[in-house]
């Protein structure tokens, strides 16, 4: 008796939470809205064992966490590329038809989608109960706050599906609007705490609050526009699956558009970047999608972002100020990078004083000067840059900034290698360079040693006890306690932190070293290709080069890196201090004379007999490999329907083309389970 009250209770109060969070359509009066909580509250309250996770008491009340944990992506969660013109949006929609097979006179349908400015999250429900929420982070892994994104009252905590999937993994933008923004910074103001900058930055840090009532204090909302993985239901288009999502409880935006063709794309475009500001939430511009999901497999994806979308994004805002003086930074590479130090000026929300020069011949082709007036703008919305120079303000008093020729940060000979538009320290303990090394090996896509912050490093380098990266391992609590705000629990928790790493992925190990060239999908692919530390420091450049993904530029990066007794040097110690990277483990089901094992595998087209994901993962269980893209050492193309650019790459490089049966058929011979 009680549990079924209990069990109406929790339905009929989700059903108005959405009407009211999701539809802003409420059926009922606050008053009685508070009086189901309070009864559902109070059944609770005398019987805790029927408490359910989805009932809408269980929003907000978690104890505060200590930190956040981790959790790998299903499918990754890819950024997108990007356009900034209408030309390059028909550009856009001309490389789909073309590897569409399609004639330009036959249109393509997509789906015209806001660009919410928030941050990206992945919701999974499993049974249509919310059990997991995570950030978006390096793409492939993200930080769980499934207790944060509860408190969010447009997702709902179950679906409302009459048969929900046994998983379902939801993926849109949490935001925040530009009126609760005003608010908090209001409030900020009044208690003396620092403003936010803009409601992206506010809505972020709201999410990252280790205490789930400061983020329910924050009133975020929500907009679900994709899945990362889904099952059971035939979703034949992006439209049919926007419909799904907001039949399953999810809030969507109601902008969106299907657009018959490009141009009907173009005009959604043009008409919301004049009425952007008259919304609710800032945007940056407009994701377009492929609107058939046959299409959107048949084009794959390349690198990290899939080829069927891209995103349009709105002219950067434009601010006049004048530099008043030009630094110089050193990166991690010993890369001197000039920068603009300007008189601040408010841009796209957030004031900015500091914008990159990029390298000596852009100051010379923009004939950039201390004392300039000049134009710039967030390239990306993101990073300050100099556009021009407003000339017809100089005054004669402008002066040329002169590069340097030796280091700022160690003095040793600035060296600018020939063909490169970047100039180098040369020194060999540069502690520029040294400082910038420490924070990327640590840095949580590398190595991932919490509390070795920027403050701390500074401090590892100032007192002498960290020359070189390896040295974290050879750290006491004595030399740490010495340090600011540094007592013996805090310098335990740091020494437990690097010691914690010394069994990374040989990916994690490879990415840390600061290889040039060598990003985190490039240590992977040298990772799975030679499988050992040992095996990756003893290949040549000319092995290399043959390693799928890798070009002659990385590959001569590697092997001149490995081969520099610095490089031996700090292995050894690395060896010494315990850092022993894990080994990859192929899993091979086959012999080495299957006609699988040791073959490189290109699939294109839409695959009917199988998911073209699933046969890339067959492929190197069984000791093969699988890319993105044709080329010469490509053995196979196995091509579906509407194969494309692949297909005529590979009949030009005559490589050989299975069919789908004939890759089958392979499969068999080869044994695969």
């Amino acid at each position: 008796m009680i549990a079924e009250e209990l069990r109406q209770l929790r339905d009929e109060i989700n059903r108005h939470n959405h009407l009211y969070y999701v539809l802003d359509a409420p059926e009922i009066s606050d008053a009685e809205y508070d009086q189901r909580m309070r009864r559902l509250m109070e059944l609770e309250e005398r019987h805790p064992e029927l408490v359910t996770s989805d009932s809408p008491t269980q929003r907000v009340g978690a104890a505060p966490l200590e930190a956040f944990g981790a959790v790998a992506h299903r499918v990754p969660m890819l950024s997108l590329s990007n356009a900034f013109s209408e030309e390059e949006l028909r550009a856009f929609d001309k490389r789909i038809k073309r590897m569409a097979d399609l004639s330009e006179e036959e249109p393509v349908e997509y789906v015209a989608e806001l660009k919410i400015d928030g941050l990206a999250v992945s919701l999974t429900y499993e049974q249509g109960v919310f059990a997991v929420g995570a950030t978006r982070g390096d793409s492939s892994t993200g930080e769980v706050i499934t207790q944060n994104l509860r408190t969010i009252r447009s997702i709902p905590l179950r679906l409302l599906t009459d048969s929900p999937l046994p998983l379902l993994e939801a993926r849109g933008e949490v935001y925040m609007t530009k009126r609760e923004f005003e608010r908090i910074n209001k409030e900020r103001e009044i208690s003396g705490d620092p403003l936010f900058a803009n409601p992206r930055n506010s809505a972020a840090g709201s999410l990252r609050q280790l205490d789930p009532s400061v983020t329910a204090s924050r009133r975020l909302e929500s907009f679900m526009y994709a899945v990362g993985f889904f099952a059971g239901v035939d979703l034949p288009s992006h439209w049919h699956l926007l419909q799904y999502l907001k039949e399953a409880g999810f809030k969507t935006n109601a902008t969106s558009q299907l657009c018959v063709d490009i141009e009907e794309v173009i005009r959604y475009c043009t008409d919301w970047r004049h009425k952007e500001n008259d919304l609710p939430y800032n945007i940056d511009g407009v994701v377009v999608k492929v609107n058939s999901m046959g299409l959107q497999r048949s084009l794959g994806f390349v690198s990290r972002s899939p080829r069927w979308a891209t995103a349009f994004k709105f002219p950067a805002e434009q601010r006049v100020t004048r530099i008043l003086d030009i630094s110089v930074n050193v990166g991690r590479t010993g890369a001197i990078t000039p920068t603009a130090e300007m008189a601040p000026v408010e841009v796209d929300g957030s004031t900015v004083s500091r914008a990159t020069l990029h390298n000596e011949d852009e100051i010379r082709r923009k004939d950039v000067r201390i004392g300039d007036w000049v134009v710039i703008q967030k390239a990306g919305d993101v990073i300050p840059d100099v556009v021009e120079v407003v000339k017809e303000k100089r005054t004669g008093e402008e002066w040329e900034f002169v590069f340097p020729t030796a280091c700022p940060a160690c003095g040793a000979e600035v060296y600018r290698p020939e063909g490169e538009a970047v100039a180098r320290c040369t020194g060999v303990s540069c502690p520029a360079q040294l400082k910038e090394h420490i924070w990327h090996f640590a840095s949580r896509g590398a190595m991932n040693i919490d509390h070795v912050g920027e403050s701390l490093v500074e401090q590892f380098i100032e007192r002498g006890l960290v020359k070189d990266v390896a040295d974290l391992y050879y750290l006491t609590q004595g030399q740490l306690v010495g340090l600011e705000r540094m007592a013996e629990k805090s310098a335990q928790n740091v020494l437990d932190a690097i010691h914690a790493s010394k069994q990374p992925t040989l990916a994690r190990l490879v990415y840390a070293l600061g290889i040039r060239h060598v990003g985190e999908h490039v240590a992977e692919v040298l990772a799975d290709h030679f499988g050992t530390l040992a095996r990756l420091r003893e290949a040549t450049e000319e092995e290399l080069s043959e390693v799928m993904e890798i070009g002659p530029r990385i590959a001569q990066s590697v092997a001149i890196f490995f081969r520099q007794s610095e490089t031996v040097e700090l292995l050894d110690k690395l060896d010494r201090a315990g850092v022993q990277p894990q080994e990859v483990e192929k899993e091979k089901t086959v012999s080495a004379d299957s006609p699988i094992s040791g073959k490189s595998f290109v699939f294109t087209g839409a695959m009917t007999g199988f998911d073209r994901k699933e046969a890339e993962a067959l492929v190197k269980r069984l000791g093969g490999k699988a890319s993105g893209s044709v080329s010469k050492r490509t053995d196979f193309v196995v091509v579906g329907d509407s194969p494309g650019s692949k297909y005529d790459k590979a009949l030009e490089l005559g490589v050989t083309v299975l069919t789908e049966e004939e890759f089958l058929q392979m499969l068999e011979t080869a044994g695969a389970q």
